[in-house]
């Protein structure tokens, strides 16, 4: 194992992932903003090196800055949580060229995923379903494609993620004006415009497959999550496991991620994403959507149900260890759910509001988070405050438990 990681995040994440460290007697080295420098996360990690910047383009998404914090403070590792860096092939490299290792995926696999439509092709070359679909590299070819594929349709970004340049287009006249607008977005949040198209799934549930493989040809799922419960294309609850998964539709969904991901040449923790439309004859249609390659936000609801440690999975599966179990050995016990605590104004259409917490407690759940009561929310980053995760034997003793904590 390690024995000193540097945390390229903020937020709850980093405090997660500073915990399991601890746990394990890692020194923790945090990374942090001007406006983090007396977060939670810097509160409890044993090292703090300060990024000179107020904005994430200015401190957590500057490649050479974190590098260069690890190294000068003697650590071997990088984890990147999720969002900011930690899906940037160019940052893995960067990593491996100062020495340093990746908690994650390598570059070259993080390309290959990375790019929506190479992974599409990547599902249909190992029988992974897909929805119907084509690219297009000129607005006339998008067009000539939706044509052929009927509408309504989504338009997706070939690059990039988190739901940006996502449109659904419901008839021909509505394309060139979404086109357009998902250009711009896409442009402005990754460099890159490239859009292609798919047949829209109607009233699906977003399910997504949980999987850890290591450098030794070692591949098992963790069961799967449901994410369907969205605003803006932004998940707001997951649980797991998801009430439209039978055992034959899990046993389906599971086989198809693991191939994926083994022809891929994964490592570490990964979800392979799906839709799952309404039955058709007797079951449910799925198709594959994309692949996360890094830990989620969600994943404290799979740690509840199996009873693992996915941060200190991945750290182990990073220092070369192989997985300490097989996939007869994994367990799922009872149903949990995950809520997403943003600081939003409900009267502003749910805008991130900046401001002060006052209070923050979940008597017997899981609470995961960057903040006590008495911090600041700062307005430069995502809205994101804690994730209340609440187990319990089955759904239908979850939901009201989850109802009284969320209204108390």
């Amino acid at each position: 194992m390690f024995e000193a990681v540097l945390v390229a995040n903020r937020g709850e994440i980093a405090v997660r992932i500073i915990r399991t460290l601890r746990a394990l007697g890692v020194r923790s080295v945090l990374a942090a903003s001007v406006p983090d420098r007396r977060s939670l996360a810097a509160r409890l990690a044993d090292e703090v090196v300060l990024l000179e910047g107020r904005t994430a383009a200015d401190t957590y998404l500057d490649v050479e800055a974190v590098v260069a914090a690890a190294k000068a403070t003697g650590c071997e590792a990088v984890h990147p949580g999720y969002g900011l860096l930690s899906e940037r092939p160019d940052f893995a490299a960067a990593c491996a060229g100062a020495g340093l290792t990746f908690v994650g995926p390598s570059p070259e696999t993080l390309t290959l995923l990375g790019d929506k439509v190479a992974a599409r092709d990547l599902a249909i070359a190992n029988d992974v379903p897909v929805a119907p679909g084509a690219e297009g590299t000129t607005d006339a070819e998008l067009a000539e494609a939706a044509r052929d594929i009927g509408f309504p349709l989504m338009l997706k970004a070939r690059g990039g993620g988190g739901g940006l340049g996502m449109r659904v287009v419901a008839n021909p006249e509505d394309l060139a004006a979404a086109i357009e607008a998902a250009r711009r977005q896409t442009a402005a949040a990754f460099g890159d415009d490239r859009l292609f198209v798919e047949r829209y799934v109607e009233n699906a549930h977003h399910v997504e497959v949980q999987v850890l493989a290591d450098a030794h040809g070692n591949a098992v799922h963790l069961g799967e999550r449901d994410c369907s419960v969205q605003r803006r294309h932004q998940k707001l609850v997951e649980e797991t496991p998801s009430p439209v998964v039978d055992p034959s539709l899990r046993d389906q969904l599971t086989s198809a991620a693991l191939r994926l991901m083994r022809a891929a040449g994964y490592e570490n923790a990964g979800t392979v994403e799906f839709l799952v439309g309404e039955p058709e004859e007797g079951r449910r249609p799925f198709y594959f959507l994309e692949v996360n390659p890094r830990l989620q936000v969600e994943h404290p609801v799979t740690e509840a149900v199996t009873r693992l440690d996915l941060v200190a999975l991945q750290l182990a599966v990073a220092a070369g260890q192989p997985l300490p179990f097989a996939q007869d050995d994994v367990r799922f016990e009872g149903h949990a759910i995950e809520f997403r605590l943003n600081a939003e104004d409900p009267w502003r259409d749910f805008l991130p509001a900046a401001g002060r917490l006052t209070a923050l407690a979940a008597p017997g759940a899981r609470l995961d988070t960057g903040y006590e009561a008495g911090d600041a929310v700062p307005s430069e980053y995502d809205s994101l405050v804690a994730k209340l995760v609440v187990h319990g034997p089955r759904r239908r003793e979850t939901l009201p438990r989850a109802a009284g904590l969320l209204e108390a």
